[in-house]
């Protein structure tokens, strides 16, 4: 696919066999947006593609966004920088990781291929960083680093979601449930709103708590859709071994890499219900892939830390 073109070819629908859906008699498809782009894929192509068109309409040559210190946002808005020729800036959370900004840089992959991009990246605390949609402290930075185009942390807005609309294509309408990992809501507000009215969207948030709902309702107003709160697997970036030998055995099996945060924890909750009978026989699954395997580097970092096995595929 050509990135950031009108023309963007729909990404390949890849059919899943096991023997749990066999049973079942339950259809399952992954659409594969993590072959997008390397660097670029997934729902943060879907996100950037009309803000950074936007940017470059409006004479912008400076990017501004905000993330933690393994954003798949920071690592994807860094690398479409570079590809578009625009200059980025990364707002981290987390004041302390530069400290040591070359100790960060060793053990943070994320941080490390942004920098690598030519992100220039700014460390605040927990407190400024909870400022981040301030008109006052938008303000400050622009007087710190000149005129910007800023895009939300996670990239979601009105544009994003025109982006993200895009997932699915015409030849999707065979489908029943559309299924899609949740983070900042955006991706599955999108979804929704093109989703047709025969197909319920069910959301996988990947991290604790109620307020994504309201979220989503303030970029679509349809209600075919229900969140999944059941597999989240303790919080945002959280993991244990049931969750890594899942990834590793799926992954062998299927040849489909699954990222650690998002997309993974979709694909368990999909099996789990699918065990549990909550799905009809017959029923036609479309899982949407995310992308975000960036972040298992970050990710197997962690886990050796705490002596866990390593994702390996």
């Amino acid at each position: 696919m050509h990135i950031f073109s009108s023309e963007t070819s729909p990404s390949p629908n890849q059919p899943i066999t096991h023997s749990i859906l066999k049973s079942a008699k339950i259809s399952l498809d992954i659409k594969r947006e993590d072959q997008i782009h390397p660097h670029v894929s997934g729902n943060k192509f879907r996100k950037l593609k009309y803000n950074l068109a936007e940017a470059q309409k409006l004479g912008y040559t400076t990017i501004l966004t905000f993330g933690g210190a393994y954003s798949n946002h920071i690592a994807a808005t860094a690398a479409a920088g570079k590809i578009l020729g625009l200059q980025t800036i990364g707002v981290i959370r987390g004041e302390e990781l530069a400290n040591n900004i070359e100790k960060t840089l060793l053990e943070n992959d994320t941080l490390q291929f942004a920098v690598s991009e030519g992100m220039q990246l700014k460390f605040v605390t927990r407190t400024q960083y909870r400022e981040k949609t301030d008109p006052s402290f938008l303000q400050q930075l622009q007087d710190e680093f000149g005129a910007c185009y800023i895009v939300p942390e996670g990239g979601t807005n009105t544009l994003a979601i025109k982006g993200c609309q895009e997932i699915l294509s015409p030849e999707d309408t065979n489908y029943d449930i559309i299924c899609s990992a949740v983070g900042t809501g955006g991706t599955i507000a999108g979804i929704i709103n093109s989703a047709e009215a025969h197909q319920t969207v069910l959301g996988f948030p990947a991290l604790k708590g109620d307020f994504l709902a309201e979220e989503i309702k303030k970029y679509t107003s349809k209600t075919n859709w229900k969140l999944i709160h059941e597999y989240h697997f303790g919080g945002y970036g959280k993991i244990n071994q049931q969750g890594v030998e899942f990834i590793n055995t799926f992954g062998a099996q299927q040849n489909i890499p699954l990222d650690p945060v998002y997309t993974f924890k979709m694909i368990f909750g999909i099996f789990d219900m699918v065990q549990k009978g909550i799905f009809k026989k017959n029923t036609r699954i479309l899982a949407i892939h995310t992308g975000g395997l960036q972040g298992i580097a970050g990710m197997n970092k962690r886990l050796e830390k705490k002596k866990l096995p390593l994702i390996t595929i």
